[in-house]
């Protein structure tokens, strides 16, 4: 490992396990390795990002800019794991302006039907909508066009998603 940055961007919709698999990672304690939560640093309302950045878009954008830049910055002679629902394009974008040593975008996805049960069971049946059909369906196609890697959670437990993100990580390092 050198004493530059590196990162691991986790990504997808809504119940794809991205934040259970990074949690997960995080309690193994590796060295070296620091996750972060997207959302961590608060979501505006939609009024809010209409207002501030001129759309919803145009928020995450800015948001994902100033991720990229803080690991980038905090993260020297670290990996970095960043769990998010970023678009993969706004990604590809600031990591050409703030570049990392190096870097791994992993689409974590599953089964519509999976994903309305585990919503459902951690209490959130409001995110099970057409509206997040299509935002998995949006992230799909965005890794496929960049030829990005997919995990597709759909029946592999948790433990097997995190020895991926292991994996991934080794691959950085």
């Amino acid at each position: 490992m050198t004493n530059r940055s590196a990162a691991l961007f986790v990504i997808g919709a809504s119940g794809v396990g991205k934040t259970a698999s990074v949690q997960a990672l995080e309690e193994r304690s590796l060295p070296g390795v620091r996750c972060h939560y997207f959302d961590s640093v608060g979501v505006p309302s939609t009024d809010e990002m209409v207002r501030d950045f001129g759309s919803t878009e145009e928020w995450q954008a800015a948001a994902t800019r100033k991720w990229v830049e803080r690991l980038a910055s905090e993260t020297t002679g670290e990996l970095a794991v960043l769990d998010g629902q970023m678009r993969p394009s706004f990604l590809m974008a600031a990591l050409k302006a703030t570049p990392l040593a190096s870097y791994r975008i992993l689409l974590l996805d599953c089964e519509p039907e999976v994903r309305l049960q585990r919503l459902t069971s951690r209490g959130q049946p409001d995110l099970v909508s057409h509206q997040m059909d299509m935002w998995a369906a949006y992230l799909r196609g965005q890794v496929d066009a960049l030829d990005l890697p997919v995990l597709d959670t759909s029946t592999l437990a948790l433990s097997d998603v995190v020895e991926h993100l292991v994996m991934e990580l080794d691959q950085l390092r």
